[in-house]
């Protein structure tokens, strides 16, 4: 056996231990390249990739160096006595490959990858390997496959209530916490609404950052049905249930290699939908072409896998197309758009009017789903309990629920990005703008990110601000605003 000692290295979610190259018990002498093994101690195996090192003040004879994902996995102090074996290659990986040659995989062979995944044998490169394969390649059946192999046999179930619903946005548009104001909407109208949400560090921003500056997003299950029976409604973090592991590890992977699939995305939003116990789910989609769905030709696809898979899991599903050409709002970043929603749900005057109308538009399919509602009636509902604030009163009762934060301050260095001449915005890049508030640190910052003041159509004499670049931190901010002066993200035309 040989003493623990925690290396403190982060290596990106993958684990790594270190042995020495003289080590007592493991014989290293014939290692040329990292190799996986087995350490056992703790409740669960931890598989690792091998490192082996000849100096003595990293690791002696006697010891495993683990890094810090290995350290913080295996639970146990510095100096306890593990054992450490050679690890064999999962056999999944023998359906990675076959999926990599273009072979269609079965519903069992998923469950297998899937499995692996979350007992931690996979590791980056296989993650990476399974990733890469489905994105080349993956029929409707086996989009189905992968979101029931995702939740296999770890669903929320809500016995008491018929329907339980929930919005997801297929792909990313900058500022629109839609799905948000959405869940305040319906549970003021007293239809269940349990909106899962995923922080994205390596891509981009979305609901979860902006719900972070209201409320603690990391409540359990337990407080997740007491919330749906008192308040009919909870925004969470889905990365906190246990059917959620191996998902978070593909999405992550995937956004790590820049990996923009629908077929990949559908499966990881239906998993999740399934996963949380979901009975009916509206499906927005965005089209632009920044979007992950480039043209309305592109939606028709979607919605046909989208509505395949939601059958193969039992979920009422109905998808609605909406446009993913600009920002929806004006605040990219945590705080700025936590003030975009405040603004809304007080039915403030200066508040977003394309962001409103897009969440009183998915608001209403979501209330349309109550049988006693008739059809167009949604809308109406939606729009009264915005107008009659009872939508920011049942926002406020599910904030002080899942408890309230402290709130942030915007950040305190800024620059104005002024118009190069005159004009009409013609277009705007989301990929740009929101490049440039990740820059200034919105991220890690709650404070930091974009003000838009301009949207497209608009009309702008040279030198009106077009937006406010705020951040936290020096470095990030001069960044920032140099990314902003060589390449604005407007295009002004006449």
């Amino acid at each position: 056996m040989l003493y623990l000692k925690h290396i403190p290295i982060q290596s990106f979610s993958d684990t790594t231990v270190f042995i020495h190259k003289d080590c007592t018990v493991y014989k290293v002498d014939d290692i040329k390249t990292l190799t996986r093994v087995e350490v056992h101690g703790a409740d669960k195996p931890l598989y690792a990739f091998l490192s082996v090192v000849d100096d003595e003040n990293i690791v002696s004879v006697d010891e495993i160096g683990v890094n810090d994902e290995a350290f913080f996995k295996l639970g146990l102090p510095e100096g306890a006595l593990v054992t450490v074996l050679q690890s064999e290659v999962p056999s999944s990986l023998d359906n990675v490959a076959k999926k990599s040659q273009g072979y269609i995989l079965n519903s069992n062979e998923y469950i297998s990858i899937v499995n692996d995944i979350t007992s931690g044998k996979y590791l980056n490169a296989d993650i990476a390997a399974f990733v890469t394969a489905f994105c080349s390649f993956a029929t409707v059946n086996e989009v189905a496959y992968l979101a029931q192999a995702l939740s296999f046999g770890n669903k929320l179930y809500w016995d008491k209530e018929n329907i339980v619903t929930d919005i997801h946005t297929l792909g990313y548009v900058p500022a629109d916490n839609t799905d948000i104001i959405v869940t305040a909407i319906v549970a003021a109208y007293g239809l269940p609404i349990l909106k899962s949400v995923t922080l994205n560090p390596l891509a981009y921003l979305g609901p979860a950052h902006a719900m972070q500056v209201f409320a603690n997003i990391d409540i359990d299950d337990i407080l997740m049905a007491q919330m749906i029976k008192e308040n009919k409604g909870a925004v969470f973090n889905y990365e906190t249930l246990k059917c959620a592991q191996a998902a978070i590890k593909i999405r992550n992977m995937s956004r790590y290699l820049n990996l923009k699939n629908e077929n990949l995305e559908i499966a990881l939003m239906m998993a999740q939908t399934y996963g949380c116990g979901i009975s009916h789910l509206v499906v927005d989609v965005p089209v632009g072409p920044q979007a992950l769905v480039k043209t309305i030709k592109d939606s028709v696809t979607v919605r046909k896998t989208v509505e395949f898979v939601a059958k193969e899991l039992g979920i009422t599903v109905d998808v609605a197309v909406t446009d993913g050409r600009e920002p929806i709002g004006y605040g990219i970043g945590a705080l700025l758009e936590a003030k975009d929603i405040i603004k809304i749900l007080k039915a403030k005057d200066n508040a977003s009017s394309d962001l409103t109308e897009k969440a009183l538009f998915i608001a209403s399919k979501i209330i349309e789903f109550d049988p006693k509602v008739k059809g167009g009636d949604g809308y109406i509902i939606a729009k009264e309990m915005l107008e009659s604030l009872r939508a920011l009163e049942t926002f406020d009762n599910i904030v002080n629920a899942q408890g309230k934060l402290q709130s942030a301050d915007l950040g305190t260095l800024t620059r104005d990005v002024l118009a190069p001449n005159s004009g009409e915005v013609k277009s705007m890049s989301n990929r740009v703008l929101t490049h440039i508030a990740i820059t200034a640190g919105a991220l890690s910052n709650a404070g930091s990110g974009v003000l838009l003041m301009k949207k497209n159509s608009d009309k702008v004499a040279k030198g009106d601000v077009l937006y406010r670049i705020y951040s936290n931190n020096s470095a990030d901010f001069a960044l920032a605003t140099s990314i902003a002066e060589n390449t604005n993200g407007f295009e002004i035309g006449r």
